[in-house]
């Protein structure tokens, strides 16, 4: 690709083919069989014909399948880079201040709460000298104390990170570097429009970054996979089918982790084996009308998650607060009999066997 790049750029030549005499002599070797006055013309015939239409030929099938190698091998690559972020681990439900450091002096601060919720926001100039340098730390300060902070996330800006680390209390918080890439996409996105309609470009990317934190899988599904960051030059493969595996690692990522019904929104359920944006909705819908799942069979209640959508989206979606532990597990209903069953032939309890 950075070969093909560079020639692109006029940087150097590529040419790719076989050796031009070496093809001439097997050509000649199985066309020219005997030697009177047409063997010239033929050779001559061979050499035009070989030059001019074949090897042009040779060399673009050569190119042709060079870039297609290449695509497939950046294409896993992306795919690969994307997973080990949607995998990263969770910091999980604590009250996070999150940090995004704008152009050279300004930082929009955000906090939220132990479900990722919005709580309030401020702009802090810690890089300037004399008042407005106190006046960030003292909105810094209040908001830790207001909020009962745990932890703070930071975006990408290490003269912020520092600033948070050299303060005296730095050591009774846990820090956080967050990788933001696609937070400003997220920002102008529907999806941000959608949940924070109110609110600005600058505060929405904060709150992205805040989140990435406690649940990366969870925010990480709601930007175009491809803007997230998943290596340089993305754009120069074959962009159909970097989709459709950027989106098989989604897919895969969301049904492998599992989902909690209760804390997910719609674009996190919208992955769901057996589901999708319309079922989705409508989980959340029922959600917000009815109240929390207490368990995963109250979840074919849901309009239009019909018998075979519940038996595809069941198994991944997970009920912690259900009476039975099975229905926060990776076992599909279908198969609680079984495990039940192999509880009580080993004489323990459910618990037991998931731990």
């Amino acid at each position: 690709m950075a070969i093909f790049r560079s020639e692109r750029e006029g940087r150097l030549r590529l040419k790719i083919g076989p050796d031009a005499e070496e093809a001439l002599r097997i050509l000649n070797k199985k066309a020219l069989k005997g030697n009177n006055e047409a063997t010239e013309q033929i050779g001559l015939a061979l050499e035009d014909a070989y030059k001019r239409l074949l090897q042009p030929s040779l060399e673009t099938e050569a190119r042709n399948e060079a870039n297609k190698q290449a695509d497939e091998e950046a294409i896993d690559v992306f795919g690969e880079n994307l997973r080990q972020l949607m995998w990263a681990p969770p910091l999980g439900q604590k009250n996070v201040l999150a940090i995004d450091p704008g152009y050279r002096t300004i930082c929009k601060l955000v906090c939220l709460n132990a479900q990722g919720d919005f709580l309030t926001n401020d702009t802090i100039y810690p890089f300037y000298s004399g008042d407005k340098k106190q006046e960030a730390l003292n909105k810094f300060y209040s908001l830790l104390h207001q909020y009962q902070i745990q932890a703070i996330a930071i975006g990408n800006g290490r003269e912020a990170e520092r600033w948070v680390k050299s303060m005296k209390w730095a050591g009774y918080l846990s820090i956080f570097s967050v990788y933001e890439s696609g937070a400003s996409v997220y920002s102008a996105s529907e999806a941000a429009r959608e949940e924070f309609p109110s609110l600005d470009l600058t505060v929405r990317g904060a709150i992205s970054i805040g989140r990435r934190l406690m649940a990366p899988l969870a925010e990480l599904v709601k930007i175009d996979p491809k803007s997230i960051g998943v290596g340089q030059y993305h754009y120069e493969v074959n962009q159909k089918r970097l989709k459709e595996r950027l989106d098989q690692v989604v897919m895969h990522c969301v049904n492998r982790v599992g989902v909690h019904v209760n804390m997910a929104g719609k674009h996190l359920l919208t992955y769901g084996s057996g589901l999708g944006p319309q079922l989705a909705q409508n989980i959340v819908v029922y959600k917000s009308q009815n109240g929390a799942f207490n368990s995963r069979s109250a979840l074919k209640k849901v309009p239009k998650l019909g018998a075979k959508a519940f038996e595809q989206a069941a198994g991944f979606l997970r009920i912690p607060e259900s009476k039975h532990p099975l229905d926060n597990s990776g076992v599909h209903p279908e198969s609680y009999g079984v495990v039940e069953q192999m509880a009580k032939d080993l004489n323990c309890n459910i618990h037991d066997l998931l731990e």
